[in-house]
């Protein structure tokens, strides 16, 4: 095919979303807006990918040029409509052929509904193809004026067009693929809409249309091409992407007997035969095994969990979490940069950060890794078949050989040799007969301090 170029459109200001974060930069299963429209751009393999952003968006383009180096920003001052963003992108497209414009708050199309675009364009030598929807709420939507055959006349704006057409016609959804060679022209010639001051980008099409050439028009389904302009509307795309991520886990073979509460991020990556019970929550960069379980209330961010591995219930996997095969993390414990050995068990009440700990090694109730100092992280490595007792608290740096055994309540700063004991603890003294008058102690004391009162 002839070389592609793309232009994602996200110069608008978003105010409806009612907070200082950029719209284009809000979160859809834990990614933001923008960066899924990127992924879908890469994608289709373009030429030459360009954004184009408003002079005052400069958190947007610094997140670009961290996420997406090899886009062109494109500054948009003023902001003056869809027309004049397509235009000012226009040097930046070197020789490509054609012109994919995208937009930032989009960001459910799939690639193959843009391909089924270029395939439309070449089939019918169109110099316009428009991406059009049937949304369950049309309001607020331009209309595609198509004569009957099916070819594009026009994009008439809601307000201009008549009962007729508003009633009947698809509704554009912005997105459109431009034969260049025909349509470079028309760009430059757009009308300047004196009721907003700004260029329609939807002028082209009746423009071409009266210049003799032919446009064209794909239908998507009506979730692909749904935007964000409010926090509603972003919740409502977080309730497609979510159930869209559900059904295609589903398919693949993993069991969720509650599909409904649990929640996904953009990659997280389930094998066949794993199980996640109700109300887990997965933030990016989670990979679980096979055969693994997550239990109900779960979190996890970063994290691996390897076949047959055991988390939760109410556990928090932290980024850079590596559950071993069948090793097992239970309720209460939050894990972060932990190598978790095979057969390993933290089964209640630990926090276990910036630590090793060997295979079937296991970890009582109440442990803590001690790993900040208040300026720095250290480590804390725990051999394999190591015991350590519950309520032990694990000054970093810090080594625990092979099968060691570290007694309940104790608190270790020195390294504990294999197969060694180790017992860090005040000697328990016991005073037969001494509670009573223990107990009187305090009564004369609540009772002087209530008479004072």
């Amino acid at each position: 095919m002839s070389a592609l170029a793309i232009a994602v459109l996200a110069a608008g200001r978003g105010t409806r979303m009612r907070n200082a974060r950029p719209k284009v930069l809000h979160p859809l299963g834990g990614r933001p807006l923008l960066d899924h429209v990127l992924a879908t751009a890469r994608a289709l393999q373009p030429a030459v990918m360009a954004v184009v952003l408003d002079p005052r968006s400069q958190e947007v383009a610094a997140h670009l040029r961290r996420v997406c180096p090899e886009a062109d920003i494109v500054w948009q001052d003023p902001p003056a409509g869809t027309g004049d963003a397509v235009r000012q992108a226009l040097p930046v497209l070197g020789d490509a052929a054609r012109l994919l414009v995208l937009y930032g708050d989009t960001p459910l199309l799939r690639p193959e509904t843009l391909h089924a675009l270029r395939a439309c364009r070449a089939e019918r030598d169109a110099a316009a193809v428009v991406l059009a929807f049937r949304p369950e709420c049309p309001e607020g939507y331009g209309r595609l004026r198509l004569d009957a055959a099916g070819r594009l006349l026009e994009i008439v704006e809601e307000r201009h067009a008549e009962p007729e057409l508003l009633a009947s016609a698809p509704c554009n959804s912005g997105v459109m693929l431009l034969d260049l060679a025909r349509a470079r022209e028309a760009l430059t010639a757009l009308p300047l809409r004196p009721e907003k001051g700004e260029y329609y980008l939807t002028d082209v099409i009746a423009a071409l249309v009266a210049r003799g050439h032919p446009c064209a028009v794909v239908e998507a389904a009506p979730e692909e091409a749904l935007g964000v302009n409010s926090q509603e509307e972003l919740a409502r795309l977080e309730r497609i992407f979510q159930e869209r991520r559900r059904q295609a886990l589903l398919r693949a073979g993993v069991v969720m007997p509650a599909p409904e509460t649990v929640f996904l991020a953009f990659d997280t990556e389930i094998a066949a035969g794993a199980m996640i019970e109700p109300h887990v929550v997965f933030g990016p960069g989670v990979r679980i095994g096979q055969g693994a379980v997550v239990r109900s209330f779960s979190h996890l961010e970063g994290a691996l969990l390897a076949a047959g591995a055991v988390v939760g219930p109410f556990a928090r996997l932290r980024p850079g979490s590596r559950i071993g095969e069948g090793a097992r993390v239970g309720n209460f414990v939050e894990t972060k940069n932990l190598d978790l050995g095979a057969g390993a068990k933290a089964n209640h009440l630990a926090y276990l950060g910036d630590a090793t700990v060997g295979a079937g090694a296991n970890i009582g109730a109440g442990t803590i890794t001690c790993n900040y100092d208040g300026f720095a992280k250290h480590r804390t490595e725990i051999g394999a078949g190591a015991f350590i007792g519950s309520n032990s608290a694990l000054v970093a740096p810090l080594r625990i050989g092979a099968e060691a055994i570290v007694g309940a309540g104790s608190t270790i700063t020195r390294d504990v040799p294999a197969r060694a004991v180790a017992v860090a603890r005040g000697g328990q003294q016991v005073k037969p007969e001494r509670a009573p008058e223990l107990r009187q102690r305090f009564a004369r004391r609540r009772a002087g301090k209530a008479a004072k009162e």
